[in-house]
């Protein structure tokens, strides 16, 4: 997997991503269904009821002539019918202010999407960066282990022409242990920060990958840098996140400031019925209304609400601030550890050029019998160890770009 491979791969797989995509598909829906909420309300119902005990008065309690204790029935024994409503919402402050927030969350569902692909991108960086290092690492050892194998084939030989001692060829062999048990503890770190990786980008830790990229080809990749760009704040999908959530609060505030706002709605209904004791008969019933609710005095419930919404919104306005104070220190960090970087990388360079050159120099003299193991194998320790501070001063300089870059919001 190269950088760029993994990321799509952790992109695609991730669950953090999936929940993210989840969300907005919720507040999709969400806006279905509160614009479902204005459209006509039809409804269909079936009803039977039968009196075990059907309620009476006494005739002469109304006046009506009878004989003594005879009673009139006030419902009849079977009540069988149907019944088709529609309820139709005509004005309602809240409606409004609901539709306008879930478009909102929609938009902020969107951003957090962003956001997500963004953090999980940096994380993956993050983990696949320095495994990268450690594989660079071991390339390097793997050259010298072959280089200081022929050099300690060659010093044995002399050594038995009778040219060098001993202990000229047990430093060259003391060497090649060392570099040999050096690179068998960088595979063990690597197997670890490999499965790192493979945790980062939702891998099966079972699988097997192998890590393409190299430290110089990331390099060239991300070569173009300014380090003097200003940022953008609207680059940056958190922040975008942070202003949808501020205009979240203020739609919150303005629904508790229209509370006192009538709501109006139209009803209908058709019950067509039977009803009867030992017969049924055909009762029939129909209506029609509109409705309007207004709220007088609710115990200070919806100031309260209000006053919580606007605290709401003051709260996300201070930490709205101190994000972007944050940036401000972030993209600041970010440059001087991109020049401290550069520099270091520049030096190493250098030094791995002298190095490499004072070796060459002992080894030649070594082999001409003018030179002392000494001076070769310390000649040897220099270069390996400028080979390795090479490295990981490339590796810094990455990884201070990525910073960078994380920064700008790219």
């Amino acid at each position: 997997m190269s950088l760029s491979d993994a990321i799509d791969y952790a992109v695609a797989n991730h669950p953090n991503i999936r929940l993210a995509r989840l969300n907005l598909r919720d507040a999709e829906w969400q806006i279905k269904e509160n614009l479902a909420t204005a459209l006509p309300q039809l409804n269909l119902g079936v009803h039977y009821s039968y009196f075990i005990q059907q309620p009476a008065i006494p005739a002469e309690a109304l006046g009506f002539p009878g004989e003594e204790g005879e009673t009139l029935t006030l419902a009849l024994r079977n009540n069988l019918g149907a019944k088709i409503s529609v309820n139709q919402l005509l004005f309602s402050s809240s409606y409004f202010s609901g539709i306008k927030a879930a478009r909102i969350y929609k938009d902020y569902a969107a951003l957090e999407l962003d956001a997500a692909i963004e953090d999980l991108t940096q994380e993956v960086r993050d983990a696949y960066i320095p495994a990268l290092l450690l594989t660079e690492s071991i390339i390097v050892l793997d050259s010298n282990i072959v280089n200081q194998e022929k050099l300690l084939g060659e010093t044995r030989a002399i050594y038995k022409a009778g040219f060098v001692e001993q202990l000229d060829v047990d430093r060259m062999d003391l060497i090649s242990s060392t570099i040999r048990t050096q690179r068998e503890s960088l595979v063990r770190q690597r197997e670890i920060l490999i499965d790192v990786f493979k945790f980062a980008i939702n891998m099966p830790v079972k699988d097997e990958v192998v890590l393409s990229d190299d430290l110089e080809g990331l390099l060239e990749q991300y070569a173009d840098v300014n380090v003097e760009e200003e940022l953008d704040y609207q680059s940056r999908a958190d922040y975008a996140t942070r202003l949808k959530l501020r205009e979240l609060n203020q739609v919150q505030v303005e629904l508790y400031e229209k509370d006192w706002m009538p709501t109006v709605g139209l009803f209908a209904s058709y019950d067509p019925s039977f009803q009867g004791n030992n017969q049924l008969y055909w009762i029939p019933s129909a209506i029609a209304g509109i409705s309007v609710t207004m709220p007088i005095y609710d115990g200070g419930l919806s100031k309260a609400k209000q006053e919580r919404a606007i605290i709401s919104a003051m709260e996300v306005e201070e930490q709205t601030n101190m994000m972007l104070r944050g940036y401000d220190l972030e993209i600041e960090n970010a440059r001087n550890q991109y020049r401290n970087a550069f520099l270091q990388v520049k030096d190493q360079e250098r030094n791995l050029a002298l190095a490499e050159r004072i070796h060459d120099t002992s080894l030649k003299k070594f082999k001409a019998g003018v030179g002392s193991s000494f001076e070769v194998t310390q000649a040897q320790s220099d270069f390996y160890e400028s080979q390795s501070l090479l490295v990981q001063a490339r590796y810094e300089l990455l990884e201070s770009i990525v910073a960078f870059n994380k920064a700008l919001g790219r």
